[in-house]
């Protein structure tokens, strides 16, 4: 009875297997990208300093006490706005003593006046000598150039007493005082330069270039007809984000560094609203190359081992097969193909897991959709 069942058992697996060996595994479905050329251009970011479009430090003209700080730091001041008062007393007493020595000169000036005014009608009827009348002519040039003079060092100490009062010369953000009320400012080692004034509403980005770039960038701008300083840049802040706003060079220094082998160039954005601060670092983003027919592949394709990069290529057959590929630069979530592909190639895309080299595989073409937000 048990040899029965046992035989029984044993015909039936075998039954199985061979229905199992007479289904055919279906080839695994993978989705391909079908290769394409296109005109690309390159960009490349450079690290930027960002600078107000004027930066202007405020400087003590006269020496003093700081008797007063009339703004808020970090605040927006406009042109003419009163920031400091320097103790004025010293500079009003001088001031004084100018006025005193004008008036006194001019009394003297008077004088000399009425005794040409007596001698000249005299030395017409030679009542009295040449010599009198020469001496009363030069008392009167000599009271009248220190009247000139008088005059002069009276303005020149009104205008010492206005630099008392420290007044904004450009409309703009007012950083933090180098001095406080009560100090002593204007000779070193007390602070001479008080604070700084940005003009924010533009803003001064400089980067440096490496020599290379700069060539490929000036071949760049000469390939298209245009002018270096024509070409719109783009800045990416600390944080990753896109400046709404783009920018132009308008400053490129007349030598290469010689020590850097780098040039110094100036970009100006718009910073209406203010965002921007000086002292930022940010990225300054050029196109430098354009790729008439550059090819394409997407990154998610391409496989790296040990510094080799490879694709899986679907022939026209459905086989799968291994294709090492040369490089260049990346472009979006591309790579630009330099050698091992050719245009109109289908690489797998998705199901690369499922994908083996000499194996069969059911392709479906799909268009690329790439994942790179335009900036």
């Amino acid at each position: 009875m048990r040899l029965i069942l046992f035989s029984g058992a044993f015909l039936c697996l075998l039954a199985c297997n061979n229905n199992t060996q007479s289904v055919t595994t279906p080839p695994p479905k993978v989705q391909v990208v079908s290769l394409q050329q296109q005109e690309v251009t390159l960009e490349k970011d450079f690290v930027g300093q960002v600078y107000g479009y004027n930066d202007i430090p405020i400087r003590t003209r006269v020496e003093g006490f700081l008797e007063k700080i009339a703004f808020q730091e970090g605040s927006f001041v406009k042109r003419g706005d009163l920031l400091y008062v320097v103790d004025p007393d010293p500079l009003l007493e001088a001031v004084n003593a100018a006025k005193s020595e004008l008036a006194r000169s001019q009394v003297n000036n008077e004088r000399a006046i009425s005794d040409l005014n007596r001698i000249e009608p005299l030395s017409e009827i030679n009542a009295v000598s040449k010599k009198d009348l020469d001496a009363a002519l030069a008392e009167k040039k000599g009271t009248d150039a220190i009247v000139n003079a008088s005059e002069a060092n009276l303005n020149l100490a009104q205008i010492r007493l206005g630099y008392a009062s420290i007044k904004a010369p450009v409309d703009g953000i007012i950083g933090k005082t180098m001095a406080r009320t009560g100090e002593f400012v204007g000779r070193a080692p007390n602070p001479v330069i008080l604070n700084t004034i940005s003009t924010v509403d533009s803003l001064r980005v400089e980067f440096f270039v490496t020599e290379s770039d700069y060539l490929a960038w000036a071949n760049h701008s000469k390939s298209n007809k245009s002018d270096t300083k024509s070409t719109p840049l783009q800045l990416i802040l600390s944080d990753g984000s896109l400046f709404p706003y783009k920018g132009k060079v308008n400053f490129i220094n007349r030598e290469v560094n010689n020590v850097t082998g780098t040039i110094l160039i100036q970009s100006v954005f718009p910073n209406p609203d203010r965002l921007v601060r000086p002292g930022q670092f940010a990225r300054v983003r050029a196109a430098v190359e354009t790729l008439p027919n550059a090819l394409l592949v997407p990154q998610r394709c391409v496989n790296e081992v040990q510094g080799n990069y490879f694709v899986l290529r679907v022939k026209e057959s459905g086989e799968v097969e291994q294709v090492g590929v040369q490089l260049g630069q990346s472009y979006r979530d591309y790579f630009i193909v330099l050698d091992g592909l050719s245009p109109n190639d289908k690489v797998i895309y998705e199901g690369l897991q499922r994908a083996k080299t000499g194996f069969q595989v059911e392709a479906e073409v799909v268009e690329f959709q790439s994942q790179f937000k335009a900036e």
